[in-house]
């Protein structure tokens, strides 16, 4: 028989293998616990009450100027990302991106079960594009500049909101530093072209779109967060991570430096 370890936060490491099935069956009960719920709470999603859609909202794509309900391509449900990507920005927010590296295989899934997927931000379309490249992704995305989109789905502040040191976000009055802030809004377009607002999320509402955080929680040290006073400020753009990257407990949220604030290239120090 295995000879017990006990870790220094008291969590078992090593045990005999009947030890650890019994263990691992006991969690296995509280999973299923929790995919029940999950299952139940998705239910009571679906039946919320919708709201139509009367302002009418125009958007900047690859193709031309488009309405919400030209973004649903023919389906009938229409799935937007608001990323924050602000008009003067040097290029898009390092946690959003982190999503998005998740969002393009997920696509023509979407799209089999009558669902559009599309990613909406305030940056003019020429930033846009050159971001994308960029990173390497082909989802569909859209810019929102000059429109009310954004502020109207908790998803950016005005000047006037920021002055008085709260905004509402997430269905409450908060703290919030940045000037755009993440989140997912869900519409419906039936057969006479009426498009109704179904459902929104925000925070950590997001945390399910993000695949790499699942395999986190799956591994020994979890995502590893606690302590950091910013929880993903670990994260960073793809293609800026580096070999043993020391990560700042102390730092916050810094959203990217505006066009014209540094002859750099927008990472961070």
């Amino acid at each position: 028989m295995a000879t017990s370890v006990t870790s220094k936060t008291g969590n078992p490491k090593v045990t005999s293998p009947a030890q650890w099935v019994a263990a691992r069956k006991a969690l296995l009960t509280k999973e299923k616990e929790f995919t029940r719920l999950r299952d139940e709470i998705s239910r009571q999603r679906r039946e919320l009450p919708w709201e139509r859609v009367e302002k009418r909202y125009v958007f900047e794509g690859p193709g031309g100027k488009e309405t919400l309900a030209d973004l649903f391509e023919g389906r009938s449900q229409l799935i937007v990302y608001h990323f924050m990507f602000g008009p003067d920005w040097v290029e898009g927010c390092q946690s959003c991106s982190l999503l998005a590296d998740h969002f393009d295989g997920s696509v023509p899934h979407l799209n089999a079960r009558d669902v559009t997927f599309v990613v909406v931000s305030r940056a003019p379309l020429a930033q846009i594009e050159a971001f994308k490249k960029r990173m390497g992704w082909n989802f569909k995305w859209v810019s929102s500049y000059r429109t009310d989109f954004n502020f109207d789905y908790q998803a950016a502040f005005s000047k006037e909101e920021k002055a008085k040191g709260e905004v509402y976000y997430n269905y409450t009055m908060q703290n919030f530093p940045p000037d755009e802030a993440p989140g997912a809004s869900v519409f419906y377009k039936d057969e006479a072209g009426e498009v109704y607002h179904t459902y929104s999320t925000y925070g950590r509402g997001l945390d399910i779109l993000i695949g790499a955080y699942n395999f986190l929680d799956m591994a020994p040290k979890g995502r590893d967060e606690e302590g950091l006073a910013f929880s993903m400020s670990w994260v960073r753009h793809h293609d800026k991570y580096e070999k043993n990257q020391v990560v700042d407990a102390t730092k916050m949220y810094e959203q990217p430096k505006s066009i014209g604030d540094s002859c750099c290239s927008g990472e961070s120090h």
